[in-house]
């Protein structure tokens, strides 16, 4: 007779196709049932960190919800690093895991339940009567909240013959959140504004994405002329690359920057705002009339003027709508004059040469800088010449975010996966690999960037990327012996430079010891083994690892930013 595991793992995989995991004394009976009884795939990591981690990585490249499973006690605690960057993410997965034995806590158990809602996870616990529905129920929960949640799995309870598995229903979920009838007066304010706007500007987050809002956001820009922007996990949602400036904020190229200060309406589709997007207070004008769209309460940032509550999707096409209907000048022709008196004007975006203004400042023309490594600036715009087009890319968190986002182009918001930077943590990069490559098709390259800190403190899963990726996976570790951020932070305002300093590692020989080609890279030449690589089929080649030894002192553009808010 099937077992409480067994109503688990079946409810689940009506729903989830991969499940990645730690297996232990806790979840052994439910990844028994998952692979006798399921055909969902499961993929084994190294430390149940990477579980979460890895779930939330298939989540953002895919859109499909994917689970994560570890045992109780220490096996729980070890994830709440990735369940908490989950939460504030707003990644919806399940974390299936052991839990205390329906007759008390034994000596080694701890209230999980109490540690889950401290980082933001809500847990249900199955029962012995309802443990297909609570599966239901939970995932039910983390999609329409977009949040993960722990199923817990008492250890007396997995194993007990509970009947047939009950007929389940499909999960019922919202739709996208409409604007209310109230809002009709704000839409056409808003509509109004943009037609009278003589610089009108677009910025899109990854909230615009997930709501599908790239081709509304296309026709509104197109109708009103407007330049577009996009955060740094909204870059390629707009369709019409030849407008965009890029990635607003730290890293987005200064003379971009200073075209969008210019705006003076700008409106923010499904972005939270928050200081480095807004460039700690500084990307606006203060007279730009700035009105945000976003599903969240209420206004996220002080310097929003108004604000729409609504999908962005339906938000834009309801605005493109008001706008069409409303009696204002139209465009005249690309490259045409303004007229004074005919009801034509020229388009802001027909004014600008978006390619040139988003162009990043470059760095030693040789590579080298005069402390005899390599500027990270041009190694990175080097690499975006030799990389794959059909990548993509996951990082870790750390100072080094900056040379990917600024000079490696995406082509969509799912391409550019950065797990870690909504609770500010590093150390969650390498299992990021395994979620990727399972979320993409079999010809797209995974591109892990991590730092050395970040690198060392996740190494445990440097294993998990090698095997799972293998010739699709390419890990860039920007080696500069030391957590870059802290250095920038404290070691410049004279605090004791020892604990944030890092002997050097030498990453290669590590990914050659789990089986990868290691390359040690301290000029420019060394990265035409990436070259060859990138050249020969995903088959017929190995795991890459590029350990660059790059210059610490070369301070990122963001970081500045950062610097100037803590002075």
């Amino acid at each position: 007779m099937p077992t409480a595991a067994q109503h688990v793992a079946i409810a689940l995989a009506r729903h989830v196709s991969h499940v990645f995991g730690v297996m232990g004394n806790g979840n052994a009976y439910f990844l028994d049932a998952l692979l006798r009884e399921t055909d969902a795939t499961y993929t084994a990591v190294r430390h149940e960190a990477g579980a979460v981690v890895a779930a939330d990585a298939h989540f953002r490249v895919s859109g499909r919800i994917a689970a994560a499973t570890t045992t109780y006690g220490a096996g729980f605690t070890n994830t709440l690093t990735a369940l908490a960057e989950a939460a504030q993410a707003h990644i919806p997965l399940v974390v299936v895991v052991g839990d205390e034995p329906t007759s008390g806590p034994r000596a080694w158990d701890v209230d999980q339940i109490a540690l889950a809602s401290a980082v933001g996870a809500r847990t249900y616990t199955v029962g012995r009567l309802d443990a297909a529905a609570t599966t239901v129920i939970a995932l039910e929960h983390a999609l329409s909240y977009q949040v993960p949640v722990v199923l817990a799995l008492p250890y007396d309870v997995v194993t007990r013959e509970v009947g047939p598995v009950p007929e389940l229903p499909e999960l019922t979920l919202p739709g996208p959140l409409a604007p209310t009838a109230f809002a009709a007066a704000s839409i056409d304010r808003v509509a109004a504004a943009l037609a009278d706007a003589e610089r009108p500007l677009l910025l899109a987050g990854r909230g615009a994405w997930l709501a599908g809002a790239g081709a509304a956001l296309g026709r509104l820009a197109a109708a009103t002329g407007a330049v577009t922007a996009t955060t740094a996990l909204g870059r390629g949602v707009f369709p019409e690359q030849r407008y965009d400036l890029g990635v607003t904020g730290g890293f987005g190229a200064p003379a971009a920057m200073e075209l969008v200060r210019e705006a003076d309406v700008a409106v923010v589709f499904g972005a939270g705002l928050n200081q480095f997007t807004m460039r700690f207070g500084e990307l606006f004008s203060p007279a730009a009339h700035v009105v945000q769209v976003d599903t969240a309460p209420t206004a996220t940032h002080p310097r929003v003027g108004d604000f729409l509550r609504g999908d962005a999707r339906l938000v834009a096409e309801l605005l493109a709508d008001a706008h069409e209907l409303l009696p204002r000048p139209t465009f005249a022709s690309p490259g045409a004059d303004a007229a004074v008196g005919g009801g034509r004007k020229t388009p802001w975006r027909e004014t600008i040469d978006a390619p040139a203004l988003r162009a990043q400042e470059p760095g030693a023309a040789d590579g080298r800088t005069a402390r005899g490594r390599l500027d990270p600036r041009t190694v990175a715009a080097r690499l975006a010449e030799l990389l794959p087009d059909d990548r993509v890319v996951v990082t870790d968190g750390g100072h080094f975010l900056a040379w990917p986002n600024m000079f490696w182009p995406v082509a969509e918001p799912n391409r550019m996966v950065m797990v870690g930077t909504a609770y500010q943590s590093i150390g969650l990069g390498l299992p990021s690999v395994a979620g990727a490559v399972a979320a993409t098709g079999d010809e797209t390259t995974v591109v892990l960037g991590s730092g050395d800190g970040g690198g060392l403190m996740a190494l445990a899963d440097f294993e998990t990327a090698v095997r799972t990726a293998g010739g699709r996976g390419l890990a860039v570790f920007w080696n500069d012996g030391a957590y870059g951020a802290e250095v920038n932070l404290y070691g410049l305002k004279g605090l004791a430079r020892e604990p944030m300093l890092i002997p050097e590692v030498d990453f290669a020989a590590l990914g050659r010891a789990l089986g990868a080609e290691g390359v040690v890279v301290r000029e420019l030449g060394d990265l035409e083994r990436l070259a060859e690589w990138a050249a020969a089929p995903a088959s017929a080649r190995p795991f890459l690892v590029l350990d660059l030894r790059i210059d610490g002192e070369v301070i990122a553009p963001y970081q500045h930013e950062v610097i100037r808010a803590n002075s």
